[in-house]
């Protein structure tokens, strides 16, 4: 009779955690190329319209087109100055775009018509990012990519999608607190902290400087 095997919990544990269950069997998705999915226009244009006429409208209308008529990446739209726009040859400038490259893409009429009411708002707002904060304490800073409500967003289980809201910006590591500096150092990593490096050990080497030669 074979051992029965049992988790932490005392629970009875699945063969399917063992190792080697699936040695030999080959996946079943092997093989298959699922076609893209994007969004039907219909669904894009629905989308602009709800989004109203205010200033986070017209700043969620401006992204979506860029994203959409300019094919541009999330980061790469974000990361848009307005010294990016070139409205007379219907240009936009991507200074680095994947892998660091830069490139220009251009952008039809259409599109620059949805973006002119947020470029509008955007003049009483501090300098900075294209697509930048509208309201509170980080007002004219970098709009983050995870506040920033685009159509390829996960619904939740409803069918509905999260409400976006304007985010300051995330502290940097600097100021996130540090208490594992405080903890001993069994308790930490094995290589030096860069903050708190390991004290020297008696019998490493290059704590005794070498005799000078002769």
């Amino acid at each position: 009779m074979s051992e029965l095997l049992l988790d932490r919990a005392g629970r009875r544990r699945s063969p399917a955690t063992m190792p080697g269950f699936h040695a030999g069997r080959p996946p079943r998705n092997k093989g298959l190329r699922y076609p893209a999915d994007p969004p039907k226009v219909e669904e894009i244009i629905a989308v602009m319209c709800a989004a109203g006429d205010g200033p986070h409208g017209r700043r969620l209308r401006g992204l979506i087109a860029v994203l959409w008529r300019a094919g541009l990446r999330i980061d790469e739209a974000l990361s848009l100055s307005e010294a990016d726009l070139d409205p007379r040859c219907g240009s936009l400038l991507v200074r680095h775009g994947k892998g660091g490259r830069r490139r220009e893409v251009g952008m039809d009429r259409w599109a620059w018509e949805q973006l002119q009411p947020w470029l509008d708002v955007r003049l009483e707002i501090p300098v900075g990012p294209l697509f930048c904060i509208v309201t509170g304490s980080t007002r004219g800073a970098r709009w983050a990519s995870a506040a920033a409500p685009a159509p390829t967003r996960p619904r939740r289980r409803d069918g509905t999608r999260r409400r976006p809201a304007d985010r300051d910006p995330a502290p940097t590591w600097s100021q996130q607190p540090r208490h594992h500096v405080d903890l001993p150092p069994r308790h930490r990593q094995r290589r030096d902290h860069r903050h708190r490096p390991r004290p020297p050990r008696p019998d490493d080497p290059g704590r005794h400087p070498a005799a000078p030669l002769n």
